[in-house]
């Protein structure tokens, strides 16, 4: 009988004595051997099936491990993804906001303090995103990437190339290596 607790060498070699002291001594006759042998044969085909079966269970373990710990490392780096989406649109508002201050108001002393405080806040807004690892997809002058830009408009232009943004209409973000909002933008085409 196999004693559960014991490593299985142990417990192999525990039932090879079992199965020898069960045989009664034929003064070495030759089927006993081979019932013996039989026996032993049978064991180390056991064993080596329960090696194989363990070498698969930790192979599977550690691969199990490996892809927890992938998923642990993206779902950290890649949190703020949901709550960066939602407050794009408000660095856009704050962007237009500030651009949309003449600049007859930037020169007045009465507002100067508000331009000052609404730029301040843009440039804080942008220092967050980057430390955040999100940052601004370059658009203006370089050729459409639809992986990164998104077309929105053909202008006709004969000063640069045909593909060439020439308008970027909303910017385009990326988180760490991906991208959070495609840019919109306008290109070039030939001119008819």
């Amino acid at each position: 009988m196999i004693d559960n607790d014991k490593p299985q060498d142990q417990a192999a070699e525990d039932q090879l004595q079992d199965v020898t002291e069960e045989s009664p001594d034929n003064g070495g006759d030759e089927s006993s051997e081979d019932a013996l042998g039989e026996t032993l044969a049978a064991l180390q085909r056991d064993l080596e099936a329960a090696k194989q079966e363990i070498l698969y269970a930790q192979a599977e373990t550690q691969n199990v491990r490996r892809r927890l710990e992938r998923e642990k490392d993206e779902a950290r780096a890649y949190a703020a993804t949901g709550f960066a989406r939602d407050i794009l649109s408000v660095a856009d508002n704050l962007a237009r906001a500030v651009q949309a201050i003449p600049e007859s108001l930037r020169t007045d002393d009465s507002l100067k303090g508000l331009v000052t405080g609404l730029e301040a806040t843009q440039r804080e807004l942008e220092k967050v995103f980057a430390s955040h690892g999100i940052t601004r997809i370059a658009a203006m002058g370089l050729p459409l990437d639809p992986n990164q830009h998104q077309a929105m408009l053909e202008v006709p232009s004969n000063e640069v190339e045909p593909g060439t943004i020439v308008q970027e209409l909303q910017s385009g973000w990326m988180i760490k290596d991906r991208l959070l909002r495609a840019a919109m933008v306008a290109v070039a085409k030939k001119p008819d």
